[in-house]
């Protein structure tokens, strides 16, 4: 298997924003928008997959059209040893989209969708034994999936790469 860093190079990069704009794209229309022939995107793709670049393909669903057009991030922070028995919780619970476990003031931030205010207050009611809730009902999302693209270089490390090179910054 090719190193990552080689797996992206520009061609690779190309490859990574097409699959994320369509990821049903044919091998040969994905070759044809990045410059590449069929079997050589394939292998490309491939090779991403086995490095754990492309861990996956799925579908983009709106919870709206699914009867659940709450959206809200509740914030939950917990004292104790409850943590396995937090996550045993979430994982199992459908309204909750995403879960993340992060530092700070928050043990967990999850994203969840629910039919009702009702609704809300129930599955909030469910996660308030193991510790304190905060939520906030999301209104719109100016940003709600950003492709992953190659990162630009910041000033620094790029001046600090040229340097390492002997070239002058």
């Amino acid at each position: 298997m090719l190193p990552i860093r080689k797996l992206l190079d520009e061609k690779g990069w190309a490859i990574l924003r097409e699959l994320q704009l369509d990821a049903r794209l044919s091998f040969s229309e994905l070759g044809r928008r990045v410059g590449l022939s069929t079997p050589a995107v394939a292998e490309r793709v491939r090779n991403l997959q086995s490095a754990g670049v492309i861990t996956g393909y799925r579908a983009d669903v709106d919870p709206k059209r699914l009867g659940l057009p709450i959206l809200a991030i509740v914030r939950l922070n917990v004292v104790g040893d409850v943590l396995p028995r937090v996550t045993a919780l979430v994982r199992n619970l459908p309204e909750i989209l995403e879960c993340h476990r992060g530092t700070g003031g928050d043990s967990f931030t999850l994203k969840v969708a629910v039919a009702t205010v009702a609704h809300l207050e129930a599955l909030i009611d469910r996660l308030t034994p193991f510790g304190t809730t905060s939520t906030s009902v999301v209104l719109s999302s100016p940003v709600e999936r950003r492709l992953i693209e190659k990162p630009v270089a910041s000033p620094v490390r790029a001046a600090k790469s040229a340097k390492a090179a002997g070239r002058p910054a």
